[in-house]
């Protein structure tokens, strides 16, 4: 079993779409990264009416990191709902939010490696998918 299908399999566990209120609905999307010594953490989305309120998977994943163990740096993630990234356009991305969060917590995290086709194991960088990211100048300070 590779790290892919490791992450995978954890956070599959927590693929189980449920309705919490009427106002909140949970683990519709789901999310396991590794971290930079090797710990897997996991996270799932809580959408609710307002989207100010969202909490997405990669987010909350990141956020279980940095809380159990105070690392900021992400190795590999892989983020999916109903299936694993499969190729197309957008599949296993995170949204803008996620991308300036995962910026936000640690530079290095540009080098980390995000599954976009898990079958053919074919992986991009938080740096491709989010390039000329605003904050480089406050970190080179």
């Amino acid at each position: 079993m590779d790290i892919w299908e490791t992450l995978y399999n954890k956070a599959k566990e927590q693929y189980h779409p449920e309705e919490v209120s009427p106002f909140v609905e949970a683990h519709h999307v789901v999310c396991a990264l590794e971290s930079e010594n090797g710990e897997i953490f996991i996270g799932f989305c809580l959408e609710s009416c307002s989207g100010v309120l969202n909490l997405c998977a990669e987010r909350v994943a990141a956020l279980n990191m940095y809380v159990n163990s105070g690392q900021t740096v992400i190795k590999r993630m892989i983020a999916f709902r109903d299936q694993p990234p499969n190729g197309e356009e957008g599949s296993g991305m995170p949204c803008g939010a996620c991308r300036e969060f995962l910026m936000q917590l640690s530079l290095k995290n540009k080098d980390m490696q995000i599954m976009s086709d898990y079958k053919k194991r074919k992986t991009i960088t938080l740096g491709e998918i989010f390039p000329g990211w605003w904050g480089m100048e406050r970190y080179k300070k």
